[in-house]
């Protein structure tokens, strides 16, 4: 701390050696104050021509360091800023009329987004399953076709169902949310056979 300040000091003195050439004084110093003073009108005395100390601060004061407003700002500009714009942001509170409860948890959610509470539900199951799906498996390449069952749904269906196939159990019971459905695969397996089905004869 004290060498920023002995910098500015050293900054301010010789700002106050350089300010007479600034000015355009000759000799770079700067003239008794008697001839900068403004003489009034029938006055007859005059200052006495005694040299004081120069002094920075005197001579710039205090408004030219601090940036002040040059115009005033319009009604307009104001109450934008203060309540904003219904074309950019409005900041004021507006009632919500897009909003709708989940008939599952009776929670509520916008129109058109998933409710945060079910999802959340989704998500929790999801890491538990990944994370069960790397301690057994590990990073070995996936050949084969992985599922996940839960307690005691490996006895609904025969051995030779399971074969071929990478089980994954999850130590509890199925969410009642969690349909089955929801793990069926999507695509369709590829056809054995290559023989293409003739098109149909168009009417005419």
């Amino acid at each position: 701390m004290s060498s920023i300040m002995f910098r500015l000091r050293l900054l301010a003195q010789r700002l106050e050696q350089l300010l007479p050439n600034l000015f355009g004084f000759p000799g770079g110093q700067l003239p008794p104050p008697g001839i900068l003073a403004l003489a009034g009108v029938g006055e007859s005395h005059t200052k006495s021509c005694t040299r004081d100390p120069f002094n920075l601060k005197d001579l710039i004061g205090d408004g030219l360091l601090w940036a002040v407003p040059k115009h005033r700002r319009t009604v307009e500009k104001r109450l934008k800023r203060k309540y904003g714009s219904p074309d950019y942001k409005l900041k004021i509170f507006v009632p919500k009329t897009h909003l709708r409860i989940c008939s599952t948890c009776g929670g509520d959610h916008e129109v058109g987004v998933l409710c945060p509470t079910c999802y959340a539900k989704v998500q929790t199951e999801t890491k538990l399953m990944q994370n069960k799906i790397q301690s057994e498996l590990g990073l070995e390449p996936v050949d084969k076709e992985v599922i996940v069952l839960y307690d005691r749904e490996k006895e609904e269906q025969p051995a030779e169902f399971w074969e071929g196939k990478r089980i994954v159990e999850m130590e509890k019971t199925r969410p009642p949310w969690f349909s089955k459905n929801l793990l069926q695969r999507s695509t369709q397996s590829e056809a054995d056979t290559k023989e293409v089905k003739p098109e149909t004869e168009k009417l005419g």
